[in-house]
């Protein structure tokens, strides 16, 4: 994956303490992100199946989960996948177990809209998850195409530069374009990609491409602290940040027959700035079982309560 947020920059010689927290937040930030699974035979495989009749195959009206860490749920009690990262309390399948679908998960943690049609580690494309009688498939992908989690731990590194300011803006704009505005542009035909590949496998079911929540806050005040070594300035570019990546994603889904499901607004007031148990997003230092700068369960929960919204009254089944 080509993301702007790869670049290194090098480090500065002023404020070292300051430096090494944010070094620390972002290493733990980008050690999380790095997960691939080693093993496509985790001990817990069948617990994929565990809404579907006795785990064989897909029942009529299964629900399939593609996508990322933040579908996943990693560091989410419990953990079934150790591979992936992915939690039995993630959004897929508090949904499955509020409307009674037999879910088939296969969302993974460092995944990119290409492990939806090629191997991830060793684990299979996500889309042999799909068939013709998928009924429900969620997505939630695009945050890895554009690097996000490298572009946090980038943003984290340069705060000791110019914590008042906005260093990270200043870095991604160094040539007079914003490169993160350009990752999101070029993920945009990935997207309408992967929508046309679940449209091809699962003729019959219906597509809600799953936005992200919000991680920083809204107002664009910033909170700069060991926890969340963002400079003051940068809070409000990374938040644009985000938002235009949700913005392309409602678009891709309009476009490619999808519908868009939006967890940012819902998620507002709970971002990792928030203190321990109003925060529905943890910090780069985690105080709750979750990745950094992921949803923790009440984000999990959020996250499914919007996807619940979406859904038709009528969907639900006993």
């Amino acid at each position: 994956m080509n993301s702007p947020g790869a670049r290194t920059a090098a480090p500065s010689p002023a404020r070292p303490v300051a430096r090494g927290l944010a070094a620390a937040a972002a290493g733990a930030l980008l050690t999380f992100a790095a997960a691939v699974p080693a093993d496509a035979h985790d001990a817990h495989a069948a617990h994929q199946d565990h809404h579907s009749h006795k785990g064989h195959g897909h029942a009529p009206g299964t629900y399939v989960a593609l996508g990322d860490s933040y579908a996943a749920g990693p560091g989410i009690p419990d953990q079934v996948d150790a591979n992936c990262a992915r939690s039995d309390h993630n959004y897929a399948s508090l949904v499955a177990a509020e409307r009674h679908l037999p879910l088939k998960d296969v969302t993974c943690s460092g995944a990119t809209t290409a492990e939806m049609t090629g191997p991830q580690g060793t684990a299979p494309a996500q889309f042999t998850a799909l068939n013709s009688r998928t009924a429900l498939v969620t997505l939630s992908i695009g945050g890895n195409d554009i690097g996000f989690s490298t572009i946090l731990g980038t943003c984290a590194h340069l705060t000791a530069a110019d914590p008042a300011g906005a260093p990270c803006r200043a870095y991604y704009n160094a040539t007079g374009t914003d490169q993160l505005r350009a990752a999101v542009n070029t993920t945009a035909p990935k997207i309408a990609a992967v929508l046309r590949g679940i449209h091809h496998r699962a003729p019959h079911a219906k597509v809600m491409v799953v936005g992200y929540p919000d991680l920083l806050p809204d107002d664009g005040v910033g909170c700069t602290s060991a926890s969340v070594p963002f400079a003051a300035g940068d809070f409000a570019y990374l938040r644009d940040t985000e938002k235009a990546l949700n913005a392309m994603l409602a678009k891709q889904a309009a476009r490619g027959g999808a519908r868009y499901v939006d967890t940012y607004r819902p998620t507002v007031g709970h971002d990792m700035c928030k203190p321990v148990g109003q925060r529905w997003i943890e910090s780069l230092q985690p105080a709750s079982p979750a990745a950094p700068a992921h949803p923790n369960a009440a984000g999990e929960r959020a996250m499914a309560t919007a996807v619940e919204h979406a859904l038709p009254v009528g969907g639900k089944r006993h």
